[in-house]
């Protein structure tokens, strides 16, 4: 069957003004301004709308949906936040409270537009080893896709680190999960709806060996690596402190200074730096929302893209966003923008290209985020009927500068997952009703 998306408002595509026809989940044809009507089946009336590729979100911690807005950790910077949270974490994380964590933030990122998903996930308690499948499965109930990471914390409090030693399992439990989840989810074909990464969490709660046998399992299995790096100028002081070197020299020394890595935060980095960052390919996913919060700083977009590195866009984790809404990511990515740099340096084109070529790339993606002949069918629609967007002239600047924020409807591979605003198949007043009860577990002294 050959879907015509008819005659929208607007789409972020070139030769698309009359529409886009979709077939077997693959775009088939785009429809230009004065084109005939095209060969189709049926017809989607997208008059009302403004067509995005689907947003591809490359950071998140999905488990801290279930400490957003925390009394103990609102108003602090990275390490005092982690200090707070952590021994939280340890104490009342298990696997239903993790599941719906994992449901609440897919869900809240697929009504903002996102197709794609990413989570940097590291934490196992003891009751779920099976973290990953839990997430494998949650995003296939969405129909989302989801780029699945096998991350790891193995340096505690107890030799000098900052994470929970009840999250951690031993180094052969976490290489062998590694290589079993390579083996099941790692799919490198086109249009694929899952794929993995290993992504030790941080220098700063990863031992050096970890490092470089991720390193080594990903040359192995041809996978993508991710971390934390460049976050805070506290991590800087860290790896001086402990290894002897700047936080990029350090990643340099454990093999992971190549084009399958991609860094979150990627802010405190000099200008060599991010030279070297550029000649190596190594993609920065830029995570505006949380680096303000915290007080991070801001990542050095332009000068990274200008230098080859690839950026794209994260909403970071729920506790220190305190959102999963990839559209608002996009809106926030371009003021912080302007702040570091000006007004016509960084555009709302810009922001919206990290958000989904940008992030597809860094996930290892060519076949998603962008609206071409061949591409995959995953697209996000906004309408312009709310009040915040009367007297709008330029229908894709409006969805960022006037705040769009909930996707109208959203498709992946060529099938409906948002529709009217509401996710298929989802009960949102319950998961709103289960995940705020398992939550309060988090609010007890740990």
């Amino acid at each position: 069957m050959r879907l015509w998306l008819k005659d929208p408002i607007a789409v972020l595509a070139t030769g698309a003004e009359r529409g886009i026809v979709v077939k077997g989940g693959r775009i088939m044809e785009l429809v230009g301004a004065g084109a005939p009507d095209p060969i189709h089946d049926t017809v989607f009336e997208a008059s009302r709308h403004v067509i995005l590729p689907g947003l591809v979100n490359t950071h998140h911690h999905f488990f801290q949906t279930l400490t957003r807005a925390h009394p103990a950790a609102i108003n602090k910077e990275l390490f005092p936040w982690l200090k707070a949270l952590y021994p939280r974490w340890g104490s009342y994380l298990n696997r239903d409270r993790f599941r719906l964590a994992v449901r609440a933030a897919l869900t809240e990122l697929l009504m903002s537009g996102c197709t794609t998903a990413s989570d940097h996930l590291f934490v196992f308690p003891a009751d779920m080893p099976d973290a990953v499948d839990i997430e494998a499965e949650e995003a296939a109930r969405l129909g989302m896709r989801i780029a699945l990471t096998r991350g790891v914390i193995n340096m505690g409090t107890k030799s000098g680190g900052v994470a929970d030693e009840r999250l951690m399992q031993d180094d052969d439990a976490v290489i062998a999960d590694c290589e079993r989840v390579i083996g099941r989810y790692h799919d490198r074909s086109d249009g694929a709806m899952t794929t993995v990464a290993l992504a030790p969490c941080a220098p700063f709660n990863v031992t050096r060996d970890m490092m470089c046998a991720a390193a080594d399992l990903a040359a192995k299995h041809d996978c993508r690596l991710h971390t934390h790096l460049g976050e805070t100028e506290d991590e800087n002081d860290f790896c001086l402190s402990r290894f002897g070197m700047r936080p990029l020299d350090y990643l340099e020394s454990v093999g992971w200074l190549n084009e399958r890595v991609w860094l979150a935060h990627g802010i405190h980095f000099d200008d060599g730096e991010v030279v070297r960052l550029g000649r190596h390919r190594v993609g920065v996913c830029h995570c505006a929302t949380s680096n303000m919060v915290l007080a991070s700083g801001i990542c050095r977009t332009k000068e990274l893209e200008a230098a080859g590195a690839i950026v794209g866009l994260g909403v970071d984790g729920s506790a220190s966003n305190d959102a999963s809404n990839m559209m608002e990511e996009v809106r926030h990515a371009l003021m912080i923008g302007r702040l570091r740099y000006d007004a016509e340096t960084v555009t709302h084109l810009d922001a919206l290209r990290w958000a989904t070529e940008g992030s597809a790339a860094l996930v290892g993606r060519s076949d998603i985020g962008k609206i071409a002949v061949g591409k995959q069918a995953d697209f996000a629609l906004f309408t312009l009927d709310e009040l915040r967007f009367s007297g709008s002239g330029d229908p894709i600047a409006a969805l960022v500068l006037c705040g769009a924020h909930a996707a109208d409807r959203v498709m992946i591979a060529g099938d409906w997952r948002v529709e009217n605003g509401a996710p298929i198949g989802v009960d949102l007043a319950r998961l709103r009703a289960e995940h705020g009860e398992a939550a309060k577990a988090f609010l007890a002294q740990p």
